[in-house]
Parts: C-alpha cells; structure tokens; sequence
C-alpha cells in the first residue's frame, strides 16, 4: 500500500477507522462501519463522501464550445453558467471511453469531472483532439471533491454557508460558495451518484480537511456519517447509475448501457462516435442492459454468465443483495429478444444455474 496515491482527506479518515483498500492505485476507504450501515446511513439520513480522487479538467479557448460538441455525445450547447450535464464520450466505433459531468463556468470555459481510473487516458484523448483556440488542462491535483448524499444534506450543508442551497436545483451549480470556518470557496453542485438528493463540492485542496471536519461536526445531530466505497457502489447500483468498467467500457456502447438521453444524435456536430451510433440505433440493438431478480437463492455477481437453458446470452455487469430491497438483483447485458419484463433466463452461480427474471430498473427510486 506503500505506493498508492492518498487524498487530502486520508489522515481525516484514518483518524475514524475507516478500513482502506487499493482502489485503481489509491488508497481509499472502504467502509468506516458497515457497508450495509453506511447505505441505510446515505437513504435515510446523510452520507459523506470523499471522492477526490476523481479528475478535473479546464477545458478554455473561444472554440472550446466547437471542440466540446465534437468531443461528447451530449448537446453542450444546451448548456450555460450554472448549468451541468452528464456526458459520454466515445471511440469511432461508439465504444466508450468514459462517462463524464461538464460544467459550463463562464463563456469559453468548462470544467469536466471525469473517473479517475480513466485520468490519464481522457486527459490524452482531449489533448490530441485538440483544434483551434482551445487549451485543455488537467486540474485534478489541485482540488478535492466532496459529495453530501442524502435526506438530509440540505439542512446539514445549509449550516455552514449564506448561500440559498434550495435555489441549487438538479444538474444546476453555484460558484464561489463559503463555508463558514474554511478558507476557500468552493464550487457546489446539485449532483450525486447515490440515487439520493445531495451535493457534490469541488474546493482547493488544502481546505478539504476543514470542510469534512465541518459538515460532520455540524451534522452530527442529523445523523450523518463518513461512507466508504462499498456503499458508494450499492447506492448507485440500486438506483442503476453506470459504473465504467462494468457497465461501461470500449466494448459496451453508451446506447446499449441504456443512456440513450446522453447521446444526442440529432444535435448539428458530428461527434466522435456519431456515424456508429446512429447505425446501432438503426439497425436495433443487439443487446441491452437490463435488471435481473433471482428466482432461486443465489447473489449474480459481476461477469458471472446469464443463460438461456445452454445458450449464453449475456453477462451480470453489476449484482448483490439489495441493501435497500433485501432482494439478490443484478445489472446484466443480454441479447435485446431476452430483454422483456418478466422472461425467465438463468444465472451460472459458480458450479450452479440458478433461475433468474428480468425486472424493471432501477431497482430504488426516491
């Protein structure tokens, strides 16, 4: 663990006893109490998240809108200061290279808050992609990210600032936000990756620390608690938001994975990726993703194999027992004729196949 790279939070959350584990070359919490805790903590209350280790990149220049539309599959355009929206962005084959929240600061300048297992490669990406008077900068070392999920989030995050939270409405975000007893003002989104309401906050580094310390000290009577990733990845499976390498990668395209709102085949630019994925959605999509139940007892765990009596026709993408529902469900990838509410297919469980169907998703909506 000697190498691994650490958040400006790291000594915050080993002071609370979090257990950390190697996550893509950090060193990250995952788990402080339970795992189950920690999700009934985030639906019911109020989670506090560390996700500094996601990347932030400056995209600039009086052609950063151009470049931005031929870069992402979303209509960027839609955008302006205040406004953010979630974004893919994908090879020529319309395989994807990663999923992505853009956030329009001012004319001629985004912020794009990309997976950090994902850094290097996007940051490359934009960079050879780069055309005209744009400049592309990756920032990440120089902020830490926050997220604060949960029923109670407002009233805990209203505490600390003047700032009307309410008027923070979804996908929408505030600039120059301060939090009493914190040096630097911070940059606070209605976003998450929970399923729940929340706020994502993006601050200078050296003022991470003082803003944890506040919103626990200050939240403790609603309940709040530090949540690690294992709890992170149940609440945004349950509420069905893609994770990349899972339902996500160069080999699942952002229509097949179910994101079809993110692609915006009609808007003017040509995107990378356009031409593939406007024959995809002609053609018909060979496969989709889907929700599965288990009929006999087993959990469908990630790259497990999903049957149709011997015939394989898929894979779990994502699968555990709902924390929330108490029910073993999975995220599967399957031929599209298998695709309707309510067919049976089976799950190979290790040694055994296990009878499964296909439910709605998401599993949880709030």
């Amino acid at each position: 663990m000697a190498n691994l790279k650490r958040t400006p939070l790291y000594a915050e959350y080993k002071k609370l006893g979090a257990k950390t584990i190697d996550f893509g070359g950090w060193d990250l919490p995952v788990q402080f109490s339970s795992i189950k805790d920690e999700h009934e903590v985030t639906r019911t209350k109020a989670g506090l998240f560390d996700v500094s280790h996601m990347a932030e990149i400056f995209v600039e220049g009086t052609e950063s809108l151009t470049y931005l539309q031929r870069m992402l599959t979303n209509d960027v355009s839609k955008l302006e200061p205040g406004k953010a929206q979630y974004t893919i962005m994908c090879y020529e084959n319309g395989g994807t290279i990663d999923d992505l929240i853009v956030y329009m600061l001012e004319a001629n300048k985004y912020l794009l808050v990309v997976n950090a297992a994902n850094r290097n490669k996007d940051v490359t990406w934009l960079q050879n992609h780069v055309e005209g008077q744009v400049t592309v900068t990756d920032v990440s070392d120089q902020y830490v990210q926050l997220a604060l999920q949960g029923p109670y989030a407002e009233k805990i995050l209203q505490q600390l600032t003047d700032t009307d939270l309410f008027s923070i409405k979804f996908f929408r975000f505030a600039q120059g936000v301060a939090f009493k007893g914190v040096e630097d003002e911070a940059l606070v989104s209605r976003t998450g990756y929970t399923g729940e309401d929340g706020f994502e906050i993006y601050l200078p580094s050296h003022s991470g620390p003082a803003l944890w310390q506040a919103i626990l000290s200050n939240g403790e009577s609603y309940g709040v608690q530090p949540i690690g990733l294992g709890a992170r990845d149940t609440l945004r499976f349950e509420a069905k938001l893609a994770l990349y390498g899972q339902e996500l990668s160069p080999d699942i395209s952002p229509l097949e994975a179910g994101l079809g709102f993110a692609v915006q085949l009609k808007k003017g630019a040509d995107f990378i990726g356009k031409k593939a994925l406007q024959l995809q959605k002609e053609e018909g999509l060979k496969r989709k993703l889907v929700g599965v139940e288990m009929i006999d007892n087993g959990i469908p765990r990630t790259g497990y194999e999903v049957l149709n009596e011997s015939e394989v026709i898929g894979v779990i993408t994502t699968g555990t027992q709902s924390p929330t529902l108490g029910k073993n469900v999975g995220l599967a990838l399957i031929k599209t004729e298998y695709t309707e509410k309510g067919t049976e297919v089976h799950v190979q469980v290790r040694k055994r196949t296990l009878k499964a169907k296909v439910v709605a998703t998401p599993f949880y909506k709030r």
